[in-house]
């Protein structure tokens, strides 16, 4: 009997790793219960998640997003991005934008990443309150939305703002979120006009100036669309830093490991990644025809997601896979997909949470939890409602 996840269930919500556990235990793929929605698959095992992500016979489009309420209509054409599309259209976009989002453009950014974070930094004892701070709202949400400023080539009298806008969005569905987009695009137009006139030395400007001398290029909709693209898509380092200080806080083994060699943050990341990834779910896709999965078939026209908090646990890919472990080798984690839509951004996620947290646990030595971290009671992604911290 397929097994069956209650999304509405407080305790899958509060611990969502031991509901995806005993589900992957039971079956390859688990039956979502979601209210509104009809037939909703997760893949729950590694092998067979990792082939779903890159199947043709899986489509992503416009039904794989939610949209609040609410968005003015001269703003959708410019929310339909590239992980909306497949086939010719995705194909031509991701090899126009890809090479801006390489490692080692990401390993060039690595300076700017880190003054950002250390001015972030700076600020943080300013917001304590006898000598305890909130690290979600002074740092792990600021901080991403920062370096997307400095990636689009925002003015720093707009940051401000901007950093409003990141934290409705990184807030969830709802008014806030909506009322965001309208400035956003209307930022985004204004920064691909500015790099039309006179390029920057910021991700907008090295796309007009490679499309301009190959000859093909993104349209001014195509790249406005892309900050709206990388504005949603930001957001994963928000969480991802909130959730690994407390996993390192709570491992002082592991923590102890970092300080005494840093050159062991990458690995590091790539485990905070695996064991506490802010996405629980990827992005769902829709069955092209019927497809078997698991002894279980998957309709045509019927969603189906994979779900990494499961698969990256497997004991069938993954040795030890409840340990926490920063020195860990062996397959990769699927926190950033996998396939035609493994994320944009990756790398520079990667580059960003390395620096991030290298920079807060060396600033801040004595960095210590004051409580039982609460979780925000969210389905589809693991983040903490608030993460107080003794300086």
């Amino acid at each position: 009997m397929t097994p069956e996840i209650d999304l509405t269930d407080p305790t899958v919500l509060t611990d969502p790793f031991t509901a995806y556990d005993h589900a992957r235990e039971r079956a390859a793929v688990a039956k979502l219960v979601i209210p509104g929605f009809g037939p909703f698959w997760a893949v729950t095992r590694y092998a067979e998640a990792r082939a779903m992500l890159s199947d043709a016979r899986f489509e992503v489009n416009s039904g794989s997003f939610l949209r609040p309420p609410g968005i003015p209509d001269h703003c959708l054409a410019y929310l339909e991005t590239m992980a909306e599309k497949d086939g010719p259209e995705h194909l031509r976009l991701r090899r126009l934008v890809a090479p801006a989002f390489t490692p080692k453009r990401a390993a060039r950014l690595r300076p700017r990443l880190a003054a950002i974070t250390g001015r972030l930094l700076d600020e943080l004892p300013g917001h304590a309150e006898d000598g305890v701070v909130d690290l979600v709202p002074h740092f792990a949400r600021p901080l991403p939305i920062d370096v997307i400023c400095e990636l689009v080539g925002i003015p720093e009298t707009d940051r401000p703002r901007w950093r409003g806008y990141g934290a409705a969005v990184a807030g969830g569905m709802g008014p806030d979120f909506a009322a965001a987009i309208p400035a956003i695009i209307e930022g985004a137009k204004e920064a691909v006009a500015r790099s039309r006139v006179e390029p920057g030395d910021d991700l907008i400007g090295d796309l007009v100036r490679v499309q301009a001398e190959d000859g093909d290029r993104l349209s001014d909709t195509e790249l406005v669309t892309l900050v709206w693209h990388l504005v949603l898509g930001g957001q994963t380092p928000v969480n991802l830093i909130a959730n690994a200080v407390e996993a390192l806080l709570r491992h002082p083994d592991q923590l102890a490991l970092l300080r005494a060699d840093a050159g062991r943050w990458p690995g590091a990341v790539e485990e905070l990644m695996r064991w506490c990834s802010p996405q629980l779910l990827t992005t769902p896709r829709f069955a092209r025809e019927d497809v078997e999965i698991g002894g279980q078939v998957i309709g045509k026209g019927e969603r189906v997601t994979a779900a990494v908090v499961a698969a990256d646990r497997d004991p069938r890919a993954f040795a030890d896979p409840d340990r926490f472990d920063i020195t860990r080798s062996g397959p990769a984690q699927l926190g950033f997909s996998h396939g035609p839509h493994f994320c944009l951004g990756a790398s520079i996620s990667r580059v960003q949470t390395e620096v991030a947290l290298s920079s807060l646990f060396t600033r801040f030595p004595e960095l210590a939890l004051t409580e039982d971290v609460p979780r925000a009671p969210d389905g589809g992604t693991w983040r903490p409602a608030r993460l107080l911290l003794a300086l």
